[in-house]
């Protein structure tokens, strides 16, 4: 009898007891003979037991989904503290605590559950510092969701349900915590875990807000809708000034009226940033997008930051990769840090939206058949034929093993080359003859595939260290009256991605318009009340 009461106040050793008011998990160590609540040892001088976590989560609710991971880090550090010694509080935990306040840096709308349990235990001086192993699991449960939030985002199933299919990073925050221990400013900014886009987009994020904060963000009216030439005076001019200078787009406001050429070329530099038709021409077109209210470019580089949490650090070191970016309607092909090429692109309609994933270039073709889908066939082709016998002739096209496909020409609705990195969802980048298309400021037109603007000059680039490959047997493969395969030595990554937001190497923003409607289903998961 006497045995069993002490295994039951031992146990209730590492339950809760109220202390002046307000319940502390026990550590579990003092003389279960003579407890006396108002003294606590020195918590690095005592292990975390699984009891306490279990305890310590049924009190915690809202950060149960931590808790495998809490297990995880205690087992991996043989149940000792995290984050005290000797009653000191490491850097890690008070940088982990400075950033709590500062989610809204990180583009993030949450709260931190149980922040004011923080903000208590932080509010106290060195020689009040008395940490509970309540106050040791708070902080690691806060990590594991500060972590999960800031470095890696909304969950895969839901970026799956946004229809991104580009695989997300795989991070363990467990293993990071001891990467974090020894370098606790990478909590801040770190690019071997995070895409430094989001960086840039932090940047921007604050100068943004410093903009709102202004209050100066009012609407320019263009009552004539004749654009206005260089040279010319007008009050809209003076408009336009102020908001490209807010900007930077102007070093300074000189407050004239006069549309002289430093603003001609900060209009051009603007239109260039946010896909509009370049020019010195200051248009209703021009003024409608610098009236886009500001809080909604904020949403937009918001929404951006949060796509960056789910692409891979990879990115940053990648010595060789094509980016394909369906808002601006633009190829790069990067190698060794320098951009190669740069293309318009024209993708899929939205009833026919090119797909978010990613693959490996493996092939280029050369005077390509096109092998007609079977759903433009049904809907398009099998219908002309019916009201017309001769539409395949005059369109250069034949059956094929029960198929149609368009011989290769220059008509060929693939053009002269296309490019093929082998992926489920059909999707390739290939020449066009619609040449006409990409002088269009919104170019979604096709039926998912991705039209190139400089397909030769990419061909040329993916063969030109082949020295079998002479410029005369290159320019007879684009003329050739067959098809003509040729495997790239080694495979060069594609992304096909969806970025409304971008920060260039100049650090401007760019704003492209939200085509397949993606920002707006991603409001729900970021801007949802908490």
């Amino acid at each position: 009898m006497k045995k069993t009461l002490l295994y039951f106040i031992f146990a209730v050793s590492f339950y809760s007891f109220s202390i002046n008011g307000e319940k502390k998990i026990l550590l579990g160590s003092r003389d279960i003979f003579n407890i006396d609540a108002t003294q606590e040892k020195n918590i690095s001088e005592i292990p975390i037991d699984s009891l306490a976590i279990v305890n310590f989560f049924s009190q915690y609710p809202k950060l149960k989904g931590c808790e495998p991971q809490v297990f995880e880090v205690y087992r991996t550090n043989h149940y000792q503290s995290v984050w005290f010694a000797n009653k000191k509080i490491n850097e890690l935990g008070i940088l982990l605590y400075q950033s709590t306040g500062n989610l809204s840096e990180e583009g993030l709308q949450i709260k931190i559950p149980y922040k004011e349990k923080l903000d208590l235990f932080f509010s106290q001086s060195d020689k009040e510092l008395s940490p509970y192993i309540e106050d040791e699991l708070l902080l690691t449960s806060v990590y594991f969701y500060y972590t999960q939030h800031v470095f890696q985002g909304i969950d895969d199933k839901s970026t799956a349900d946004l229809g991104w299919f580009i695989p997300r990073k795989k991070l363990s925050f467990v293993t990071y915590l001891d990467t974090l221990m020894r370098n606790p400013k990478l909590l801040s900014h770190d690019e071997s875990k995070m895409f430094k886009q989001y960086y840039r987009l932090k940047d921007a994020l604050k100068k943004y807000r410093l903009i709102e904060a202004k209050g100066k963000w009012q609407p320019i009216v263009m009552t004539n809708s004749n654009p206005i030439v260089v040279g010319s005076k007008s009050s809209v001019v003076y408009k336009v000034r102020e908001r490209l200078h807010y900007l930077g787009y102007l070093k300074a406001d000189n407050k004239s009226m006069k549309y002289d050429k430093e603003l001609a070329q900060a209009v051009w530099k603007y239109k260039k940033n946010v896909g509009i038709t370049v020019d010195d021409l200051i248009t209703s077109r021009l003024v409608a997008s610098l009236n886009v209210p500001i809080a909604d470019r904020i949403k937009s580089i918001i929404f951006n930051m949060e796509r960056c949490r789910w692409i891979s650090s990879d990115f940053n070191q990648a010595d060789e990769y094509i980016f394909i970016n369906i808002p601006s309607y633009e190829m790069n092909y990067f190698k060794e840090g320098k951009t190669l090429l740069n293309s318009k692109v024209v993708v899929g309609k939205v009833m026919n939206q090119t797909v978010i994933f990613s693959g490996m270039l493996q092939y280029v073709v050369f005077s390509p058949y096109w092998n007609v889908p079977k759903s433009i066939i049904d809907k398009e082709i099998a219908p002309a034929m019916k009201k017309n016998k001769n539409y395949l002739a005059q369109h250069n096209m034949e059956w094929n093993n029960g198929n149609i496909r368009q011989k290769p020409g220059p008509k060929n609705s693939l053009g002269l080359v296309k490019f093929l990195f082998p992926n489920s969802n059909s999707i390739y980048l290939h020449d066009t003859p619609s040449k006409s298309l990409f002088k269009e400021e919104k170019r979604a037109f096709s039926h998912g595939c991705i039209r190139l603007e400089k397909p030769i000059e990419l061909a040329y680039l993916l063969v030109k260290d082949d020295k079998n490959w002479t410029m005369e047997k290159l320019n007879n493969a684009f003329h050739s009256k067959k098809e003509i395969w040729y495997t790239l030595k080694h495979k060069i990554p594609v992304y096909i991605g969806y970025f409304t937001a971008w920060v260039n190497e100049y650090d401007e923003v760019q704003f492209y318009d939200d085509v397949y409607a993606r920002d707006e289903c991603l409001t729900s998961y970021l801007f949802s009340e908490q």
